[in-house]
């Protein structure tokens, strides 16, 4: 009896640490942003940006290459069309200004980052993960 709970509990461990570990490899995408771009009124650099989901997928933290500028928000049900673990970030652009309205992991998204209800002269543009790489 005591052999059989030791192989449960060690088969147990063993299927968490797999899962632990394809998602911690799933959870993190580097992409190059070509321009700068304003998130909570702070100006970003182009650059390398990280966008790291927690393991849970209850949030997702976007940091650049040297972590001078880290930020982290709660995910959210999104639109179902996007493939499970692409990574998009979602712009709204006038003329050189680039505001950061979201973050997208597959179908999970975070809440509008910066609204500009009303302002026509916006258009949105999108980053994926792969494009400008």
């Amino acid at each position: 009896m005591r052999s059989k709970l030791h192989t449960v509990l060690a088969s147990a461990a063993l299927m968490a640490a797999a899962v632990l570990a394809t998602n911690s490899a799933m959870a993190e995408t580097t992409l190059k942003v070509p321009f700068s771009f304003t998130v909570a009124g702070k100006v970003c650099p182009a650059g390398h940006y990280t966008v790291k989901e927690n393991a849970i997928g209850s949030y997702v933290t976007l940091t650049n290459e040297d972590s001078s500028r880290v930020f982290t928000w709660i995910l959210l049900p999104g639109a179902p069309d996007y493939k499970s673990g692409n990574v998009v970030l979602k712009f709204d652009v006038a003329g050189q200004t680039h505001l950061l309205r979201s973050v997208q992991i597959g179908s999970m998204t975070t809440s509008v980052l910066d609204k500009n209800v009303g302002n026509s002269e916006y258009r949105s543009a999108e980053l994926a993960a792969g494009q400008g790489q």
